[in-house]
């Protein structure tokens, strides 16, 4: 069954003349039939580059989605099921920021690219956890208002000399705030020969007890340019179904077997194949927000170059 809906949303996209962009955290399933597998990041860019197709199949969470149409307003975006909607993305409202900006006039404005287009515009510059060290540096403000992220946002400042202002000042991740120092610790006993990677949204105290602090694509790459042979990875669990099926040969384990994104698991086949058919639920924002939100967009992508 799985694969004769793979193969009918193969020949859709053909017909349709479509790209299917997919998150790291989909399951197996959806990696098999997508065209692009990225981090955050990697999605952007490639998002940016996208010239050639008229229909893009967006298999993550709404944010990612409205980033492809800020990046392709001309393009059709469409989005498998509405109800992926990514809960820290909504942690930061966009009169929450507004307020924020009004008390601390002398501040930069980062915005971890996981928030909804609403706050985006309102941004100086976007991150995502690959880049969000870099992009700090290129602003020149000592202060910066960091959000929705705290957990990303404690990771650049414990990198930066620079006042880092989370807003809200809980916004979190609530997969990777499952993990705990107790986990990286369990895991050293169970597997001593193993390095330990965590994504830069878990909690400090679990970014400090392990070895290696880095963003989903960065995995992949240091997974696949290491000497080493067993990695315990803290992240979503997806993220090892991508890693076996480009890095063989290594030996991967979860740092917690229940880090699941339920929202980014909503995108099933069938979901994908109807979305194709009906060229629908389509992604669109008001042009002004589209526009203002581009040059946030596009001051991430240079200072990430």
């Amino acid at each position: 069954m799985t694969k004769t809906i793979q193969e009918e949303i193969l020949k859709l996209k053909d017909e349709k003349n479509a790209i299917i962009l997919a998150h790291n955290y989909q399951p197996k399933e959806v990696q098999e039939i997508a065209d692009f597998l990225g981090d955050s990041l990697e999605l952007c860019i490639k998002a940016s580059e996208i010239d050639d197709k008229d229909l893009v199949v967006f298999c993550g969470v709404d944010f990612m989605a409205e980033t492809a149409f800020i990046l392709n307003p001309d393009k059709k975006i469409v989005i498998p099921t509405l109800e992926a909607e990514c809960p820290m993305a909504h942690m930061l409202p966009e009169d929450v920021l507004l307020k924020a900006k009004e008390e601390h006039p002398d501040a930069g404005v980062i915005l971890y690219v996981n928030s909804i287009a609403e706050a985006k515009q309102h941004a100086d510059t976007l991150c995502t956890s690959a880049n969000a060290v870099k992009v700090a540096e290129s602003l020149p403000h000592d202060k910066i208002l960091f959000g929705p992220d705290k957990n990303l946002g404690n990771h650049v400042a414990d990198k930066l000399d620079k006042e880092i202002i989370h807003v809200p000042s809980d916004g979190h991740c609530y997969v990777h705030r499952l993990f705990h120092v107790e986990d990286v610790e369990l895991k050293r006993e169970q597997y001593p020969n193993a390095e330990i990677i965590c994504h830069p949204e878990c909690d400090m105290k679990v970014q400090k007890a392990c070895d290696v602090v880095m963003s989903t694509g960065g995995m992949l790459r240091h997974i696949a340019e290491s000497d080493k042979e067993e990695f315990v990875i803290g992240t979503e669990i997806d993220m090892i179904t991508r890693i076996n099926s480009e890095v063989p040969g290594k030996k991967l384990y979860p740092l917690l077997e229940g880090a699941i994104c339920k929202t980014m698991k909503l995108h099933t086949l069938e979901k994908i194949r109807d979305s194709l058919i009906n060229e629908a639920p389509e992604v669109t924002l008001p042009k002004e927000v589209a526009d203002k939100s581009r040059k946030a967009v596009e001051h991430m992508l240079n200072a990430s170059k």
